[in-house]
């Protein structure tokens, strides 16, 4: 695996390939417009062009495929996506628990609420003093 300064590097030649690529095809257009134009010249710049871009598209395609296989989720040098992903799971699983928390809660009080009305003897306020009468 490439260091990321040589990472850097190839993106720095990929964009100056880019414009190599530019270059040509602003010259063979400039020699075609011409009323005397050179094919020749216009040819070579072209040949030169359709070179220089398809080492462009080979470059870049390493690079994507770098990207991809990178952003799986897997730690390498420097990334910081794996600790975001294990963050963001992290969250999930306390939204989850919370919201199971707030079940059981909700589970709980209607279930009190249940079984004092069931009871007989219960006192509304839940006041008794200790001759059992309410408060």
């Amino acid at each position: 695996m490439a260091a990321p300064m040589e990472r850097i590097q190839v993106l720095d030649d990929i964009e100056k390939d880019i414009i190599t690529c530019l270059q040509c095809s602003a010259q063979a257009l400039l020699e075609l417009s011409k009323e005397k134009s050179g094919q020749k010249q216009a040819e070579a710049n072209t040949t030169q062009f359709l070179r220089t871009l398809n080492q462009v598209e080979s470059k870049l395609s390493d690079q994507i495929n770098y990207l991809t296989q990178v952003s799986t989720g897997q730690p390498h040098e420097g990334s910081g996506y794996a600790s975001q992903k294990v963050l963001q799971m992290a969250w999930h699983r306390l939204e989850h628990v919370r919201s199971w928390v707030n079940e059981l809660d909700r589970l709980k009080a209607s279930h009190l609420a249940a079984t004092t009305r069931t009871q007989p003897g219960n006192v509304p306020n839940g006041n008794m003093t200790s001759s059992g009468t309410s408060t």
